[in-house]
């Protein structure tokens, strides 16, 4: 299994998608991949999401995990649901222990110094920034970063294409997580897979 680490180094941007109809899942899916973002994060905010993480596995090229995990229970329904690493936007020690015991990549959100502490403790050194904007933004991150020299990040929250170069451009930061790339709804696959491509060269 990949470790959290290379996911994150795989593409600048991680698409965060909500699927409300699972027919959409995997025309999104392939355009999202033709495009140049493999590493696609489906929140579990629908009933659709658990069926829409399955059917997009079945695109050839697609690393497909579950986003807005919060509690064991979700995250063995997206383990089963054929998730390939997990998302969450926050931690807590019992949903860390979990995905440890499960050997499954793992990305924690985090806001402060307290919650890197506690991911420290259970072992973690990469984390989701969430919500990067409302949190303080780049200059937050950068303060909270300095002490906690191994630790990596994926902001997600108010990231778009206007900005995600900057937060790029900061070496702690391996990727950016945002739903520019996937808009809600009925996809357009050649408008997707456009804005994926533009998102693919952010920052390389």
């Amino acid at each position: 299994m990949t470790d959290i680490a290379t996911l994150m180094n795989t593409a600048p941007v991680i698409p965060v998608i909500v699927i409300d109809d699972v027919a959409d899942a995997v025309p999104l899916a392939r355009a999202l991949v033709a495009g140049g973002l493999p590493v696609l994060e489906v929140t579990m905010r629908t009933p659709a999401a658990l069926e829409a993480i399955a059917a997009m596995k079945q695109v050839p090229g697609a690393i497909v995990g579950a986003g807005t995990v919060t509690n064991e229970h979700e995250l063995d329904q997206a383990l089963r649901a054929g998730s390939e690493f997990i998302v969450s936007p926050g931690l807590t020690e019992p949903l860390g222990r979990a995905a440890i015991d499960r050997n499954v990549p793992f990305l924690p959100g985090i806001a402060n110094a307290g919650d890197i502490m506690r991911g420290l403790d259970l072992g973690l050194t990469h984390f989701k920034f969430f919500p990067a904007m409302a949190a303080g933004g780049l200059p937050a991150l950068k303060a909270l970063a300095a002490p906690f020299g191994p630790c990596r990040f994926c902001p997600t929250g108010g990231i778009g294409p206007d900005n995600a170069a900057e937060w790029l451009a900061f070496d702690p930061v391996l990727c950016v997580g945002g739903s520019w790339v996937a808009p809600r709804g009925t996809p357009d696959p050649s408008a997707i897979e456009q804005l994926a491509r533009q998102a693919a060269g952010l920052g390389r």
